[in-house]
Parts: structure tokens; sequence; C-alpha cells
């Protein structure tokens, strides 16, 4: 029978656990855990207090059978082990810290199973490398240290770590057989692919700790750096024959008329012509040729309920609308207008996402303020008052308007927020 099985057999007198539980031993016993803890549970070792009150210095002289009246203590773990287990305690000092509870946690052994799980994560790497096409592969063996090194999966649990190191190696095993092997196709979709190494379609998504890992990979394949910002995760993506999903994101369209001579350019002047909106998709976008005059004003909005306004009165200013974010799709078609030299102007929400929105977008095309400067949202908000419009209030941090210092302390002195519908008469007469 163990030790254990025998203190569990006969448990401390009550009287003798209510003494432990005393206030005066709190300090004592929380130093002495600490330290077990550390010692792979061992008593070993000293532990000292200081600036002992009265009733420490009682119940410690109590417990250790000496006096004590300094203001420090030194107390040796295998004298206090002894001690508990001469007492009326009967046990050592781990089952009696056990027993006050909470359980004592043996952090050196968990320190070494912690270590051995991560190397068998590593060592799992190796063996699907080893076993894969990557294995001729140059780049890959530094493919797998600088993931070593750098310590991102490392912070995984284990098994998620090495699920995730094993489908990136498969991953890159499929987009780099090398030869001799069978045949896969010229393309793959990024759905398909992560389907096919992951079981699920989203496997490879943006953002994702694979697609991170996986892409590295490619970069080194490629002798390229690692991409920063979307597009130039999807430009490395196709350097590997992965199409990325390039149609499930739209931007909202009205008025554009470009002047180049495919039958895509000539739909979308045709749905000018016909006042009809268009969704654009970023497989859309790289296939156009979107040349306009220089100089042209494209007026740029936050709510799709203007670009349907715009089309109802048949309105023949250009119009993109964001959908209330600066998503991929929707920055991809401002940069590509703002370098045929278009000129941008803005508009969205006096609110603090509004601003926050309208701040990026000013600054990245250097646009101009659309009807969002201070004077225009104290009109608003004295027209809404007077026609008796329920106000709707402010939430949330208020953000700085870069273009126009007076905007912020205006909004929050008057506390109203006001959607880009309050001025959709006075964005319509612009918009001609």
């Amino acid at each position: 029978m163990t030790g254990a099985e025998r203190a569990a057999e006969h448990p401390p007198d009550p009287d003798a656990l209510a003494f432990l539980a005393r206030p005066g031993l709190t300090r004592l016993w929380t130093a002495a855990r600490t330290r077990l803890e550390r010692n792979g549970l061992r008593p070993a070792g000293t532990i000292t207090l200081q600036r002992l009150d009265a009733e420490e210095r009682q119940d410690l002289s109590l417990l250790l059978a000496r006096q004590l009246t300094g203001p420090i203590a030194t107390i040796r773990l295998p004298d206090l082990d002894a001690r508990l287990r001469a007492s009326a305690v009967g046990r050592g000092l781990a089952a009696t810290l056990a027993e006050l509870g909470p359980p004592l946690t043996d952090r050196r052994a968990a320190r070494g199973a912690a270590a051995a799980e991560r190397a068998r994560v590593w060592a799992t790497a190796e063996t699907a490398l080893e076993a894969s096409s990557l294995s001729a592969q140059p780049w890959a063996g530094r493919w797998l240290e600088e993931i070593r090194r750098g310590g991102t999966l490392a912070r995984q649990e284990p098994p998620t770590a090495a699920t995730v190191i094993t489908q990136a190696v498969q991953t890159l095993a499929v987009l780099f057989p090398g030869t001799g092997t069978r045949p896969t196709p010229a393309t793959w979709g990024r759905g398909e692919l992560a389907t096919r190494t992951t079981g699920s379609a989203h496997g490879l998504d943006d953002g994702t700790l694979l697609s991170r890992l996986v892409l590295r990979g490619i970069a080194l394949a490629r002798g390229v750096e690692f991409p920063d910002g979307a597009p130039a995760r999807r430009a490395l993506w196709r350097t590997a024959s992965v199409t990325p999903d390039e149609v499930s994101s739209t931007v909202l369209t009205y008025g554009l008329r470009p002047t180049g001579g495919t039958w895509r350019e000539a739909a979308l002047r045709e749905r000018a012509d016909h006042h009809m909106e268009t969704h654009l998709t970023l497989r859309e976008l790289r296939a156009l040729h979107l040349e306009i005059p220089p100089r042209t004003r494209v007026h740029v909005c936050e709510n799709p309920r203007v670009v349907e306004a715009a089309a109802d009165t048949g309105r023949t200013a250009p119009l993109i609308c964001t959908s209330g974010s600066a998503t991929t799709v929707v920055l991809t078609l401002l940069d590509t207008l703002a370098a045929a030299d278009s000129t941008l102007a803005y508009h969205g929400d006096f609110d603090w996402p509004g601003i926050s929105l309208a701040n990026r977008v000013i600054q990245r095309y250097a646009a101009e303020p659309w009807r969002m400067r201070a004077a225009d949202y104290e009109y608003l908000a004295a027209r809404t008052h007077l026609h008796g419009t329920p106000q709707v209030l402010l939430t949330g941090a208020p953000v700085e308007a870069t273009w126009d210092p007076e905007l912020s302390p205006a909004m929050t002195a008057l506390d109203i927020a006001l959607h880009e519908e309050a001025a959709l008469d006075l964005l319509l007469e612009d918009l001609g």
C-alpha cells in the first residue's frame, strides 16, 4: 500500500487540520507550496518569512515547537516535513498541502512532459517531411527550421501543433510534388486544395495558422519575401498555381464608364447608360481595363442606399460604395482608380466607426471630404432637429477626423449620430 493510500485510509485529526488552517500559517503554506511545486514535490531547501506579525509568530511557534520572537523566520522544509509526520496530522508536507488544497502541481514534471510533447511534434513534422516529396526540395528543411525558431507553432497545444504542421507538409507536397508522382491539377482552387489536405474547404482561409505556414513555404520555394497584405498573399498563392477565392466578395459600383475596348468595359458602360448598379468581384477587377479620363471625379459613399437612390433618380456621376468597410475588393478598386489619376471624394456616416473608415480612405487616397466637415454635420443636426427626426446618440470612443480638426469636437458636443441617409438629398445634388 502506498503512502497516499494509507493517508486516504487514515484522515488527519480534524482539530489538527483546523489548527493548520489558521490565518497565521497562511504565508507559510503559500511559500511551502511554491517551493515544493518547483522541487518536484520534494521537501528540500528552506523558506524565509519576513515581517512576521504577532499572530504569525504565535502560530508558527506552536507548529514548529520552538519559540519565535523576531520578525523573521527561516524554516527548513525537511524539518517541517518531519514535524508534520510526527504530529497529530500524521503525514508529510506534500500530503498536508494537498489536504489543505488546492491540489499540488509538479511543475518540474509538467515542464518535462511539455518538452517531450514539443519534441514529439517536431519528430512528427520531420517524419512527415522525410516521407513526402518535399524531402528532395532544397528549401524544405530551411522552412521547417524557420517555423521551429519562430515559436508560433510552439505556442499551440501539442495536438493542434502536430495536426497543423502535418497538414502544412501535406499541402506543400501537393503543390511541389517533384518528379515521378501522380499528375495533379494545373491549377487548384484554394478551397479545393484545403479540402484535399485538411478535409475542410476553409482550412487554408486567410489568417489561419496553416495558411501562414504554407505561404511561408511557397515564399521560400519561389525565393521571394513573405507577403505583407492581402493582395500580396493572393499573388503568392497564384505563383503556386492556387487560385484564392475571388468571387464571393464584391464592391458595389455605379456609373463607371471605362474606355477599354473589351466586352467587359462595354458592359459596364451599357449598365451606366441604363442607370444600373454593378457588383464587381476581385476576379472581374483583375480582368477589367479600368481606363477612365484623368482627373475624373469619383464619389465614394458608405451606404448602399446612396447608390440605390442615385440609380433611381438617374444620376450620372461615377459612385463607389464601401458598404461600411474597406474590404480587399473595395480597396483594390479604389487603388486602381487612384492609379488612373482619378480624384476621389468621400462621404460616410457621422458616427465614430464612420469617422474611422473615412480617415482610412481619405488618408490612403488623399481623397476630398465630400460634405464631411463640421459645418456639414452641424447643418444636418439642426435640420433633423427642426424636422423632429428621432435622435440617435453617439456610442463608443471619439475618433479624431484627420481632415477637419473641428468635426470631432462638434460631434462630441452635440452627441448625435447622423447616417448618410440624413444627407441623401444633398449627395444626390452633387451626383448630377
